[in-house]
């Protein structure tokens, strides 16, 4: 089946050419590769063009100024000619046989129509590595019957784009959550591919980390996503934590205890991660990098309890009731 790659751009003139040139080395390279750029101001397009013009991929590039992540893959995959889209992002380096693995199980038996790939930190210090290790999964960690793929790692029958209305067009962050879900109820179970792997850097600073965990909460309060999870945390920290403290201050001091195996338990996963990649680094950053995944986490939190309300502030001005009405609503034309 013919491949189309398609991925967004804006200002990724620094880093446009690692996912191009391991997208050259790939083992099962795209028939075509369609970039969106939505108005970028520095050299993205130049280099692009350049790429194009030296027929180092069989490239196309579509300048669609002004236009949202959605926007620009819905415009990239309408002009795509492949039956299958691939998507990956700016600033990933791809395995060289991503597009391989990824597209592996369109040729095998029985039909498939959605194939979940995966993604892993690309880190290059002890804060992007305690980054890495707190807020992304390990392929152990999927339930492969429920994840939901980046677009970052993600193939999909071109039909099955069609029919689930492309990627949803009125909200800026949260779109390939959404357009899973619209890809789910309309094709069935995703087939996991943990092999097909991508890798990007983490966040490198907690203020950017922190702005993105705000735009994705307030992306779920926008479409009423996953609105029990971020119950569960403003209880943890508004009502159960300080319970927790003035229990331990006026009825016993060992309740102190109980609430650090409670906070042991709610990192245990990160740290469980973090462990085997301690070893190539100097004894300070291991201690900086634990000591980091406590803070990530606190940090992410209380950029999600920020958010989801914005999100949810949005949706009720605008009397919209979610993502599956919103949703309704879309077709790629």
């Amino acid at each position: 089946m013919k491949v189309s790659l398609i991925l967004t751009v804006l200002n990724e003139g620094e880093s446009i050419r690692g996912v191009l040139d391991s997208l050259r080395a790939q083992t099962r390279r795209p028939d075509e590769v369609v970039i969106a750029d939505g108005g970028s101001r520095d050299d993205t397009v130049a280099i692009l063009q350049s790429y194009a013009a030296a027929g180092r991929l069989p490239l196309r590039v579509i300048e669609t100024p002004g236009a949202n992540i959605s926007q620009g893959r819905n415009a990239a995959i309408r002009l795509a000619t492949g039956q299958v889209i691939a998507g990956t992002d700016a600033g990933v380096r791809c395995a060289p046989d991503w597009l391989e693995k990824l597209t592996a199980p369109f040729s095998g038996p029985g039909r498939v129509s959605v194939v979940a790939g995966f993604f892993r930190p690309d880190a290059r210090n002890a804060f992007e590595l305690a980054m890495g290790a707190t807020v992304l999964p390990e392929a152990r960690d999927v339930n492969p019957t429920t994840y939901l793929p980046s677009s970052r790692s993600v193939a999909y029958l071109k039909s099955a784009w069609e029919a689930a209305g492309g990627y949803p067009e009125w909200i800026d962050y949260c779109e390939d959550v959404i357009f899973d879900l619209k890809l789910r109820r309309q094709a069935g179970a995703f087939v996991f591919a943990p092999e097909a792997v991508v890798y990007f850097r983490p966040r490198g600073n907690l203020g950017a980390f922190a702005r993105q965990y705000f735009l994705y909460a307030r992306g779920d309060g926008k479409a009423n996503l996953f609105w029990r999870q971020h119950a569960v945390r403003y209880l943890s920290y508004l009502a159960v934590a300080p319970l927790l403290i003035y229990a331990s201050l006026t009825v016993s001091p060992w309740l102190w205890l109980l609430g650090a195996l409670a906070g042991l338990a709610y990192l245990r996963l990160p740290l469980r991660r973090l462990w085997p990649q301690l070893a190539p680094l100097a004894w300070p950053d291991r201690v900086r990098a634990v000591l980091y995944v406590p803070v990530i986490r606190v940090v992410g939190d209380v950029a999600k309890m920020l958010g989801y309300p914005a999100g949810v502030w949005w949706r009720w001005r605008r009397g919209r009731r979610g993502w599956e009405q919103e949703g309704a609503k879309m077709r790629p034309g």
